[in-house]
């Protein structure tokens, strides 16, 4: 697998990737027709059933109510966060919260590579928290499209870091080790309260391993592992081998717990290094002190509400030296317990103290270099603008011809050239690189108009007349004509792509015999000529 990490740092945007590292972000699957897209969808949700039908959704021409889900899909906090795509996603679509694209299908136009790369540099402000915009996605590349449209492109493998859920896991098992630490040790000030803790610490581990399903292509590696730590026996006793198996194994598995909010959980990994700290076996204790009164000083603020104001004398107090001059074990879970559910409630212009640099980083990932790069929304607002002016002026000549399939001449090219630039349309920039990445303005301002159906069909004529065709066959010819109705030329490589595939599994090679293929690719070909000049 090929890993490029995108930066938008051309687009005045910085950031991380989305999440606690435990949730997903938006991401786009490219698949390579319906039924890979349904085994792509299939295979997670046999491995995430909790999620089944929900996170992961095929979007393609064979779903019902597909703009439904793309409609859903572009709302941030709604599912699907995974779109599975054959086709439909990989222009047009604007989700600024899509941080992952997945290649699993070949892509050799470049101008298509670029566009499905496009549904990633969308900017998204405050993706991860105020402040924290998004500046960079990933891609997944598992077909060598990265390598074939950049030179010398490094291979790496994928390898997540720890994320929210699991540094929890592992900072729970710390205190675990530290009460029995002070247990043998006879240390501790009030056993009882320590006992009880350690035993709610405990629990909380051993249900969420209970929580992992050992059918996961990722729990199941470390079934024996998992079935041991979800009996309740299994923690009366944790020795150190016991301990680093369950944090470099177990922690951070997939469980099918009841997800939490993202704040409260951020609250709980401060509270339980604030009680490592005080148990001797973390530094730190002032700079976590420090943002625990931060945090009570801005729900403080918001006392308005219910529920904060039924908090207010704790959450008066913890701003107090007093209260922690002498603040115990005990003391803080209570404060954690209390706090948890209401952090969220913080105004969002306040909320910066509770967020940590939860780095996710994915192994030595290589940064890939997309040298022609260049701030989309521009040029696409060129595009947006050259549409809808071209299509006011279909009645011009050199569109006319364009329309029909008639050959255009140079003079059309530079009276095309002139109404573009002299109407406002676009600079001189906008249109070489419109001439560059379409190898052609005739051929750029025909994918914006499209072409005739009756031309297109009309260029077909020849090509069918005297011929007994399939059903396949026709369906495949009428899917060309409404290809070059809505786009105006067709690179002969989508018909070996879905949906051409989804009628024969070899594309046109499966439906006409190699002679015929040639004749189609001719015609294709002097499409294309007739708007190249």
């Amino acid at each position: 697998m090929a890993l490029g990490r995108v930066n938008l740092t051309h687009f005045c945007s910085q950031t991380e990737a989305e999440g606690d590292g435990t949730s997903l972000g938006k991401t786009i699957v490219f698949a390579k027709n319906h039924a890979h897209a349904e085994f792509i969808q299939e295979r997670f949700d046999v491995n995430y059933p909790h999620l089944k039908g929900v996170f992961a959704r095929v979007i393609d021409f064979k779903v019902d109510y597909a703009q439904s889900l793309i409609d859903n899909f572009s709302i941030a906090a709604k599912a699907p966060h995974i779109a599975i795509s054959v086709d439909m996603l990989d222009t047009g679509i604007d989700v600024p919260e899509v941080v992952n694209l997945v290649f699993f299908k070949l892509v050799r136009s470049k101008t298509k590579f670029w566009q499905m790369i496009g549904r990633g540099t969308r900017l998204c402000p405050d993706l991860l928290g105020p402040g924290k915009d998004k500046a960079f996605f990933y891609v997944f590349d598992f077909c060598q499209n990265l390598e074939f449209f950049s030179q010398n492109v490094p291979v790496v493998e994928g390898a997540i870091g720890d994320s929210l859920t699991a540094k929890l896991f592992k900072t729970r098992l710390e205190l675990v080790a530290a009460f029995d630490t002070r247990r043998k040790a006879d240390m501790a000030r009030d056993t009882s309260m320590e006992a009880a803790l350690r035993g709610e610490l405990a629990e909380m581990l051993r249900g969420e391993v209970a929580a992992m399903n050992v059918n996961n292509f990722l729990v199941r590696p470390k079934r024996k592992l998992v079935e041991t730590y979800a009996k309740a026996e299994a923690w009366d006793e944790l020795d150190e081998g016991a301990r680093h198996r369950l944090a470099d194994e177990v922690a951070g598995l997939p469980s099918e717990r009841e997800p939490e909010p993202l704040e409260a959980k951020q609250f709980d990994l401060l509270m339980l290094n604030l009680q490592l700290c005080v148990l001797g076996h973390a530094p730190g204790f002032n700079k976590l002190k420090e943002r625990v009164t931060e945090i009570a000083a801005a729900l403080e603020e918001q006392s308005a509400i219910p529920a904060i104001r039924d908090q207010l004398e704790l959450i008066a107090e913890i701003q107090t030296d007093g209260w922690w001059q002498d603040v115990t074990v005990g003391m803080l879970e209570n404060a954690r317990k209390r706090l948890r559910g209401l952090v969220h409630l913080i105004d969002k212009r306040r909320r910066k103290p509770i967020y940590t640099d939860f780095e996710d980083e994915i192994g030595d990932g290589i940064e890939v270099a997309f040298d022609s790069f260049t701030p989309p929304d521009a040029y696409e607002k060129f595009r947006a603008k050259a549409r809808h002016f071209l299509r006011q002026h279909q009645d011009h000549v050199a569109i006319h011809k364009l329309r029909t399939n008639r050959q255009l001449t140079a003079t059309d090219l530079e009276e095309l050239e002139r109404m573009l630039r002299d109407s406002g349309t676009g600079t001189p920039e906008d249109i070489e690189r419109a001439k560059a990445d379409a190898a052609g303005l005739g051929l750029f301002v025909r994918s914006l108009v499209g072409m005739d159906r009756a031309a297109a069909k009309e260029a077909f004529a020849d090509f069918i007349a005297g011929k007994v065709l399939t059903a396949a066959q026709i369906e495949l010819i009428n899917m060309v004509v409404d290809h070059l109705t809505e786009n105006g030329v067709m690179d002969a490589a989508r018909l070996y792509e879905s949906p051409y595939t989804d009628l024969s599994p070899l594309g046109v090679d499966g439906l006409f015999p190699p002679a015929t293929v040639d004749a189609m690719l001719a015609i294709l070909e002097d499409v294309r000529r007739t708007a190249a000049a």
